[in-house]
């Protein structure tokens, strides 16, 4: 246990100099650490610190059940004309929450019932019912009904989408660490630091997003696009994602397609080959101009551009009919379902109304900095002077372990990009405070041990090895309760649990292993025969 080579002394140290290292541009204004020619990691600090904007957002879902059926209309349109035979129908009436149609040939009945069936849904979410209810009703009436099950699944996806794109606009304001989060089902939010005006935020959140489909210039030059030259007739967007390395596209002005006449969006996998894809689905006019436009421009790209930029320009294979499409490439299902969510969420699926909304101003987030750096430098010193006190050495190694501990907190939050708030705060000083609950347990321990005579070594080799058991336990009950909060908690329980559970881990590695190892050294360069603790 005392046995600490010269490789393990210098692998600790310099694990240890490395994460402190990682805390120090924290310390400096990011103006200047933004100079600084090597990567400097910082901890964000939140709303209640920086300062900034709150709005509380809450979506108004009674229009989404009368806008599911106008979609399953134009759905239903479009699955009766995409392959042969086509099925002829009558006018689709929408009455009462639910969607009928005649089909006019009695023959096609189960034809047409088991194109309905792979439009309806085969599940909502995972509860196993069906998303709709399809009957036949006089032989040859189809009456399509919404379920509960079906209706909640979509209120699900709606919120998802509606929340992805609060996010995408708000990257728009170039602001720094945004909490956008879903509160229950039906409400967002949205806290934006350093962000002084609301009304700016809510100006933004109001607005159309823009989605369309363009042809691509495939033989414009890319060295002219980075000049900014672009052919005549033609348009450069940006193109983050261009798998040529190059940021801009060429494209054709005139648009094929608007988000309005997109109907969905979904990411799947493809039949032969099991690879990720996109499907989408657009409603009868749009899907008419898709295949013209297909069929006319086999071989070649068409981008997808969502508020005037491209999110992904795939070929055209083949010229795509029945108001259906698939795309594919190099997907990874999680590239796949983003692709899917942005073409979804071009505009927002709900309407979003504002119910809270505040602002922290700089000056309180200032105060409240400087009182939780206080209160922390009070706690720290506080224990620094208690341990020195009882435990004279001893507790100097757990002081210096305490000090360490410190900015390798900062340093792990700096490395993970985490944001500090003020209970953030609150758990940093209680992380301190608790910091030399294992030193106490050791050192109680090495105490009983020499009481019952055991020579110097002993007692300190059965001293950690005995209470290290005790310590694992204690702290292993306060992760689980970290990790409840984490998962469970609100935005301020969320930033103390994180605050608490990197706490958790540092300070028992410096409290455990770090003073173990400065012990080890003194012991074995002085040899005492007896110890003062």
């Amino acid at each position: 246990m005392l046995d600490f080579p010269r490789w393990k002394i210098t692998s600790i140290i310099a694990f240890l100099v490395a994460l402190m290292l990682l805390a120090v541009p924290s310390f400096f204004p990011e103006d200047q650490t933004a100079k600084w020619p090597i990567p400097h990691p910082r901890v964000n600090l939140g709303l209640d610190l920086a300062g900034g904007s709150y709005l509380l957002l809450e979506a108004d879902t009674k229009d989404l059940a009368s806008s599911r059926l106008e979609q399953m209309r134009e759905q239903v349109l479009t699955e009766m004309r995409r392959t042969e035979p086509r099925i002829g129908i009558g006018d689709i009436s929408i009455r009462g929450g639910k969607l009928s149609f005649m089909v006019r040939d009695a023959s096609q009945v189960d034809a047409a019932r088991e194109r309905l069936l792979g439009i309806t849904g085969s599940g909502a979410g995972m509860t196993g019912q069906r998303e709709w209810n399809v009957e036949v009703v006089d032989t040859s009436r189809f009456v399509l009904t919404p379920t509960q099950a079906g209706l909640s699944e979509a209120i699900k996806t709606a919120m998802a989408d509606a929340t992805e794109v609060v996010r995408r606009r708000i990257d728009e304001l170039g602001t720094k660490e945004p909490t956008i989060i879903q509160q229950g089902s039906d409400r967002i939010v949205v806290q934006v630091p350093g962000l002084q005006d609301p009304q700016a935020l809510k100006d933004l959140l109001g607005k159309t997003a823009k989605l369309e489909f363009k042809m691509v210039d495939m033989n414009a030059d890319p060295a002219e696009l980075v000049k900014g030259n672009a052919p005549i007739g033609d348009e450069i967007v940006p193109y983050p994602g261009n798998p040529m390395g190059i940021p801009v596209i060429a494209v054709k002005r005139a648009t094929i397609i608007e988000g309005g006449q997109l109907v969905d969006a979904r990411q799947s996998f493809e039949p032969q080959t099991n690879a990720p894809i996109v499907d989408i689905t657009f409603n009868g006019e749009g899907g008419k101009r898709f295949a013209r436009v297909t069929r006319e421009n086999t071989g070649k790209q068409f981008a997808m551009i969502l508020d005037n930029q491209v999110i992904s320009a795939p070929s055209i294979n083949e010229p795509i009919m029945g108001g259906k499409a698939m795309i594919s490439g190099s997907f990874t299902v999680d590239s796949a379902n983003e692709l899917a969510i942005a073409l979804r969420s071009g505009k927002l699926p709900v309407p979003l109304k504002v119910v809270e909304e505040h602002t922290v101003g700089p000056d309180l987030g200032t105060d409240s900095i400087h009182a939780g750096i206080l209160a922390s430098a009070i706690a720290a010193t506080a224990v620094i002077v208690f341990m020195f006190v009882t435990y004279g050495r001893f507790g100097l190694y757990a002081d210096l372990a305490v000090t360490i501990n410190i900015f390798v907190i900062l340093g792990v939050m700096a490395l993970l990009n985490a944001t500090l708030t003020l209970p953030g705060i609150a758990g940093f000083v209680l992380t301190i405070g608790t910091a030399v609950d294992a030193n106490v347990l050791i050192n109680e321990r090495i105490r009983e041990e020499r009481h019952r005579g055991r020579n110097v070594v002993q007692a300190v080799e059965l001293g950690y090895t005995e209470a290290s058991r005790t310590i694992f336990e204690a702290n292993v009950t306060h992760a689980i309760a970290g990790f409840i909060m984490l998962m469970l908690g609100s935005g301020p329980i969320k930033g103390f649990a994180i605050v608490l559970l990197i706490g958790i881990a540092t300070s028992v590695f410096t409290a455990v292993t770090f003073t173990r190892m400065l012990v080890a050294i003194w012991l074995r360069r002085n040899r005492p025969s007896d110890i003062h603790i």
